[in-house]
């Protein structure tokens, strides 16, 4: 049996940055252990299998595995379909735009996608669940010595670390600076016995020091338990992270929007787009947008 696979590079419109997606755009009949072989196989951070649509909700089915277990939602996987799907001509296009529905684990995911006429994809996601906080993190001291700094590196006042999620928990960290951001470094030793087993296991650091004058925030995630020590540019985590800053705003109306760089530290800079919408002092919607671009294809010998 063989089996077609593309990749892609979501959230940068410039190949070999941002994050590296492989994507099997027919994996009918493939089982969930072999989903999983071939997310090993590829070793990125995420793989995702595209399937026939189950119902009338949706337009396709999405399975994502990273190189340890499969997901319920991811950002980078959802934009790279919408992006694989579009540019063969399963998704049309019509005037250079589209909206498709996923279902994925966690809910549907609504994607609107456009195309231009220099050939710029672009695709922005609803997240399939609103924010949801979830139990309180550890001590200040026990986060600082997880990830290498000083208690103090580590914000206390108006932001504080918390876990949300809207589809894949995260511990949202506020820090001081980006010269800290740049020194984290895991203790997985620490992280095993103080966050693995915690409902947001998963560590999304941020600052609003950037380095690049269009970005709001400067961003660094570590998934240890998936088998990623560090991502270079996650969708649900800024999603979480979209909610959690949302949250600390003290207007109860309007659409909050954030651009995040990632991936710098890896040598593979990103850029996603969160935009928050609130309502009667309530978020309504968390939406993520970015770019992406072909890599290579091929076919897989099973």
């Amino acid at each position: 049996m063989r089996c077609k696979f593309q990749t892609a590079d979501v959230f940068t419109d410039t190949r070999f940055g941002g994050n590296q997606l492989a994507v099997i755009p027919e994996a009918q009949g493939l089982s969930g252990d072999q989903m999983q072989q071939l997310a090993r196989e590829f070793n990125y951070s995420e793989t995702v299998f595209v399937l026939p649509a189950d119902s009338g909700e949706a337009d396709f089915c999405l399975r994502i595995f990273t190189p340890e277990e499969e997901l319920p939602f991811a950002g980078h996987p959802t934009i790279g379909a919408a992006f694989i799907l579009a540019t063969s001509g399963r998704i049309e296009l019509v005037d250079g735009a589209a909206q498709s529905t996923f279902r994925l684990g966690a809910g549907l995911v609504p994607v609107r996608m456009r195309l231009d006429g220099h050939g710029r994809f672009h695709a922005e996601l609803t997240t399939p669940r609103r924010p949801e906080f979830g139990p309180a993190p550890p001590s200040i001291e026990a986060l600082a010595a997880i990830v290498g700094l000083e208690p103090h590196n580590i914000l206390t006042t108006r932001s504080v670390p918390r876990a949300v999620s809207c589809g894949l928990p995260f511990l949202i960290v506020p820090l001081d600076s980006i010269h800290s951001a740049n020194r984290v470094s895991i203790d997985t030793a620490r992280w095993r016995s103080s966050l693995a087993n915690s409902w947001a296991s998963m560590l999304c650091l941020f600052t609003t020091e950037t380095l690049a004058p269009e970005a709001d925030l400067h961003v660094r995630v570590f998934c240890p338990g998936l088998g990623i020590p560090e991502d270079p540019a996650t969708g649900s985590a800024a999603a979480a992270l979209g909610g959690y800053l949302a949250s600390l705003l003290p207007e109860p109306a309007g659409t909050f929007r954030w651009t995040i760089e990632q991936g710098v530290e890896l040598g593979r800079p990103s850029r996603i787009e969160v935009a928050v919408d609130k309502v009667a002092g309530s978020i309504a919607a968390v939406r993520v947008g970015g770019a992406a671009v072909a890599v290579m294809s091929g076919e897989i010998e099973l």
